[in-house]
């Protein structure tokens, strides 16, 4: 590296990890808390009185519907919670963890873009940085309106392996700007481009979530009630499918709308910069790719009442094309959009 030993580029780097090394610890704190989740849900099973169970065994149709109707009316009541803050106490542990690698990771970044005296976010290993910035900081600002801390595990996961995979394999020392990207696009383009990612990471999340429990859910509701208690337990303390699936379209939405400008902005920017709004670049092309993607996903959920398990894949598809466009395209694919920064 380039400079003094302790120059910004190297602290940028060193924040780098320690948040990283502080996601790890906020990751095990929330994982730690879904396992005792699923103690809590046990012991409420355990509590159904003796005499349903009893009347289930029996295979009284009025029984069993008794017992449907128990369990929709408890996931009404965990839908109603969304916004209050149960005292899951490894889940403020994970959160408070999470806030102490936010605060480092933002320094990572800012020192960055100090060292390079423009935004940081000129290159793939910048666009990770920042881009999982932001999705900690839409996670964290989410949780003032909704208590998603059941998601913490997942997301932080998520950064740790996208934020590390990034410095180990995509980290490049400070460089001036190609011609190209000498623009003030760079600065509106890129970090909207990056705030979609972060909204439609969450309804990614949010997603899988839902296919997990909409398969506790197709359990629960057999006769059987041996079957009902197979699975992940600690679904059983979250919200219902369909609460899952309604903030993940709308966390959709506003990613979609973000992304949407993200190709406005690319086109202006590439007339700005090569003389044409289109090209086929292959960067162009997945950019648009993704929000044709998303938009048949909104539109699907919307018009033609494509709810439940098929909403949930195309969106995880989606966003499976987004984590495509970012690593694939950005690395193996030569065009004009190729600043990976790798030689």
């Amino acid at each position: 590296m380039p400079g003094s030993e302790f120059s910004l580029d190297f602290v940028s780097l060193l924040m780098t990890w320690t948040a990283i090394a502080i996601y790890v610890l906020a990751f095990v704190a929330y994982t730690v808390d879904l396992a005792r989740r699923s103690d809590v849900a046990v012991k409420a099973k355990d509590a159904v009185p003796a005499r349903e169970l009893v009347a289930v065994g029996a295979g009284g149709s009025s029984a069993i519907d008794r017992v449907r109707a128990d369990e929709r009316d408890a996931e009404k009541a965990l839908h109603a919670r969304l916004a209050e803050r149960p005292r899951y106490l490894w889940a403020r542990i994970g959160t408070s963890l999470t806030v102490l690698g936010f605060l480092f990771h933002v320094g990572a970044d800012v020192t960055r873009g100090i060292a390079a005296e423009r935004v940081p976010w000129a290159n793939l290993y910048e666009f990770a940085l920042t881009g999982t910035m932001l999705v900690i900081a839409v996670y964290l600002a989410v949780l003032f309106r909704y208590d998603l801390r059941f998601l913490g595990a997942f997301v932080t996961g998520l950064v740790v392996v996208l934020l590390g995979g990034a410095a180990v394999s995509y980290y490049v020392v400070v460089a001036p700007l190609p011609d190209a990207l000498k623009s003030v696009w760079l600065v509106i383009h890129v970090f909207v481009a990056s705030l979609a990612t972060a909204f439609l990471a969450l309804a990614f999340a949010l997603s899988v979530v839902q296919l997990l429990q909409a398969r506790r859910e197709r359990i629960a509701a057999d006769a059987s009630k041996d079957g009902a208690a197979r699975g992940l337990r600690f679904l059983r303390t979250l919200p219902s499918a369909d609460a899952l699936e309604s903030l993940a379209y709308r966390f959709a939405i506003v990613g979609f709308i973000f992304w949407t400008f993200t190709l406005i902005a690319g086109a202006i920017w590439a007339n700005d910069a090569w003389g044409r709004y289109w090209g086929f670049d292959t960067k162009e092309v997945w950019t648009f790719v993704i929000w044709v993607l998303y938009a048949g996903y909104i539109h699907a959920r919307a018009t033609r009442g494509w709810r439940g398990t098929r909403s949930a894949w195309l969106s995880i598809v989606a966003f499976a094309a987004v984590l495509f466009n970012t690593t694939i395209v950005n690395t193996f694919f030569k065009g004009l959009h190729a600043y990976s920064g790798l030689n």
